[in-house]
């Protein structure tokens, strides 16, 4: 999710000025910290419910997260990737932004659904959350061209996503709790991920490893 290398797009140096000699992309900073940031924070406090730490009834609290910083900004982070020429940071930030947003509007427009039974409102969810699973399972796959770090970022949310789609699908509350868990494990690990990015670049060197995988 961070961007990892340049952009192997041409460029040719203008004799007009300093700036210009310098090619747009490497001019703008790193969006990968940002967008890991958008993405664990919201991660860590629907987890919490997840995992049984609060009551559902106070669940709310999520929403606002999850449409604009798990949303909005994890999307404007993703599309900043795509101008850096990081496919995978792109696609990552800006599919996960709008899975926040999605989450947002199940959630607050689960009336929609009145009519429905309630174990069928659990396997449609449960069907929402298995896409979005074999989804997050090629881009673990992928993963493993960029770095450790992510790597075993994707591969707990891999195994979190698993977990809750379970707990939908079979009614497990055993599961949905797993999820929860592994969810905050998640975000711990996309934590991380960020506070090395934005250390390592305001410091100038690499002072906190994310251990680059070779190409």
């Amino acid at each position: 999710m961070t961007a990892l290398a340049p952009s192997d797009a041409p460029f040719r140096p203008s004799a007009t000025s300093a700036v210009e000699q310098v090619p747009f992309t490497t001019r703008i900073a790193d969006p990968g910290p940002l967008g890991l940031a958008c993405f664990a924070l919201t991660t860590f406090v629907l987890s919490c419910f997840n995992a049984g730490l609060l009551p559902t009834t106070v669940k709310p609290v999520v929403f606002g997260l999850a449409l604009f910083y798990g949303g909005a900004v994890q999307v404007i982070a993703g599309v900043v990737e795509y101008v850096k020429g990081n496919a995978f940071g792109g696609l990552a930030f800006c599919s996960y932004g709008a899975f926040w947003m999605s989450f947002w509007y199940l959630s607050t427009h689960l009336d929609l659904m009145k009519t429905a039974e309630k174990a069928d409102i659990g396997h449609a969810v449960g069907l929402f959350l298995l896409a979005w699973t074999i989804f997050t399972g090629y881009m673990f796959i992928t993963s493993f061209r960029t770095t450790g770090a992510l790597v075993i970022t994707f591969g707990v949310l891999t195994l979190a996503l698993t977990a809750l789609t379970v707990g939908d699908l079979a009614e497990s509350v055993t599961a949905t709790r797993a999820g929860g868990w592994l969810g905050i494990a998640t975000a711990a690990l996309a934590w991380y991920t960020s506070f090395a990015g934005v250390m390592n670049a305001t410091a100038g060197r690499p002072v906190l490893p994310v251990y680059p995988m070779k190409k």
